[in-house]
């Protein structure tokens, strides 16, 4: 038997400023799986992402995560499941430990705090130095920032991944050793917008998308 979907869209349609930035869009992605939502820029790609957040409400259609309706209701909930990194993450300012450390200070998240020894292995796995846990969050490059908001984000030991073109400032190797890491989260149901389909060849689903304005 098929397990119920973790991520579900049904015809869903956006509309910002008078355009269309989706139309009657559909999907559906059962727990465990990797999905990748690809095509050009101005498509609609992120939005779909921030429909998923509840940041952006859709004029029609449904969004259901763990059997659930996303409603205004909902969304405080919902998103205690989600993992969301953007392609330029806003980390705040501070010491990067500090920024890895923030997040547990939260009642939510206190009983994690114990995932923040593996920060050295996180570091390792996608090639950063640990020298840079005592750095400024504003002396990283794009691609540090990158990476260490997905170290962050894998310490919440979230159900669900949204990943926004998060390799899009890395070197080809560190962009392997990211991918694979995901890769390798079998447990874990994501969903990636990235331009490259050819870096993803484990997704379990593919969509194109085509048209749309932001």
């Amino acid at each position: 038997m098929d397990r119920p979907d973790t991520l579900e869209i049904r015809d869903v349609t956006v509309r910002l400023n008078g355009q269309i930035i989706l139309q009657d869009f559909s999907l559906g992605l059962e727990a465990g799986r990797k999905a990748l939502l690809t095509g050009p820029s101005g498509c609609g790609k992120s939005t779909v992402l921030r429909c998923l957040l509840g940041f952006v409400v859709p004029q029609a259609g449904s969004i259901h995560i763990a059997g659930q309706t996303l409603t205004a209701e909902s969304v405080w909930k919902l998103r205690q499941l989600i993992a969301y990194v953007g392609q330029e993450p806003d980390l705040g300012a501070g010491i990067v430990r500090g920024i890895l450390e923030r997040p547990f200070h939260y009642h939510a998240n206190t009983a994690l705090r114990g995932n923040l020894a593996r920060v050295p292995e996180l570091f390792d796995a996608f090639g950063l130095a640990r020298g840079l846990l005592d750095k400024e969050v504003g002396d990283l490059s794009g691609g540090e920032k990158q990476r260490v908001a997905l170290v962050s984000a894998l310490l919440l030991d979230r159900d669900i991944f949204l990943l926004d073109e998060v390799t899009s400032a890395l070197d080809p190797a560190s962009k392997r050793k990211v991918i694979e890491c995901f890769r390798l989260r079998t447990e874990a149901t994501i969903l990636f917008v990235a331009h490259d389909a050819e870096s993803y060849p484990f997704a379990d689903l593919i969509v194109e998308m085509q048209g749309g304005a932001a």
